[in-house]
């Protein structure tokens, strides 16, 4: 490695370090947020499910019928619930938004460190690795993989909240089903392993 690689280098290898413990903490976050989106959807479902239960009986022709304008009002409270629930779900997308965002931040602060110092950083550096430090290289691709499934993930959650109309109770009872084809372990398997592939570079100062 030449001498002049030798403080860029020192530079990036910070920002990687920077960057990979954003993403540990991010990675929980998002985790933590999705899991608490599971019984909203749930509740979600059910209630679409109660909606449609009530379109299938005329009140009027049950004994409950006698209560003025009680199919009107209970199709009210079920309307108003679901919007209580979708209101903390899209609160829990902002949160998912928000460490995306915090994610992709870093890796773009990473990116173009690389790229400032590209003419400073010859082969050897950018692809020499050691039991504890990956290489730039490596850990470019690591981090723009993790980029890239965190907005692949909230973009397809968005678009099918986006796709939601409050009269469609197929697709509310549908939901939770949905919302649950969209899981990516395999993308967080290989975020886990590059965590544990960082962790002794991550010690170091």
């Amino acid at each position: 490695m030449s001498d002049m690689s030798r403080p860029a280098l020192s530079a990036l290898h910070q920002a990687f370090r920077n960057s990979f413990a954003a993403l540990e903490s991010k990675q929980r976050l998002w985790g933590s947020e999705l899991a608490e989106c599971s019984p909203l959807l749930g509740s979600l479902g059910n209630l679409a499910e109660q909606m449609r239960a009530l379109s299938n009986v005329r009140v009027s022709s049950t004994p409950l019928g006698t209560f003025p304008k009680l199919e009107e009002r209970l199709r009210f409270k079920l309307q108003e619930a679901a919007d209580t629930v979708l209101e903390k779900l899209n609160e829990k997308m902002c949160r998912l938004q928000s460490a995306r965002d915090a994610i992709s931040n870093q890796v773009r602060s990473v990116v173009q460190l690389y790229e400032q110092d590209a003419t400073s950083l010859d082969l050897q550096a950018v692809t020499e690795r050691s039991a504890v430090t990956p290489s730039v290289a490596d850990m470019l691709e690591w981090l723009q993989d993790a980029e890239r499934h965190y907005r692949q993930q909230f973009l397809q959650r968005k678009v099918l909240l986006q796709t939601l109309r409050p009269n469609d109770l197929a697709l509310l009872e549908s939901l939770p089903e949905r919302w649950k084809s969209l899981e990516s372990p395999d993308g967080e398997q290989r975020i886990t392993e590059t965590l544990c592939r960082v962790s002794f570079f991550l010690e170091l100062q």
